[in-house]
């Protein structure tokens, strides 16, 4: 919800995963978001990062190297375009 200033004025916003693109719940414990830093030609951080929520569902599959892999490449893909 947001005010007439256009500030967000939710208590909660829920976050969604990456992988499966479900809904993390406040209760879901397990969940995981990591942090990925950009690197230039050299190898030296660019500063720049990209960040993936990984649910608990996909952690309990041990599907989250996978997964993380997968949007990964894709996101690699697109910042070489």
């Amino acid at each position: 919800m947001q005010n007439e200033e256009g500030q967000n004025m939710d208590l909660y916003i829920p976050r969604k995963c990456s992988a499966t693109n479900r809904l993390i719940t406040a209760k879901d414990h397990a969940s995981v978001q990591i942090n990925i830093g950009h690197l230039d030609g050299s190898g030296h951080y660019t500063g720049q990062f990209s960040t993936y929520a990984l649910c608990g569902f996909v952690r309990a599959q041990g599907d989250a190297d996978s997964a993380l892999d997968r949007l990964w490449q894709k996101k690699k893909a697109e910042l070489r375009q």
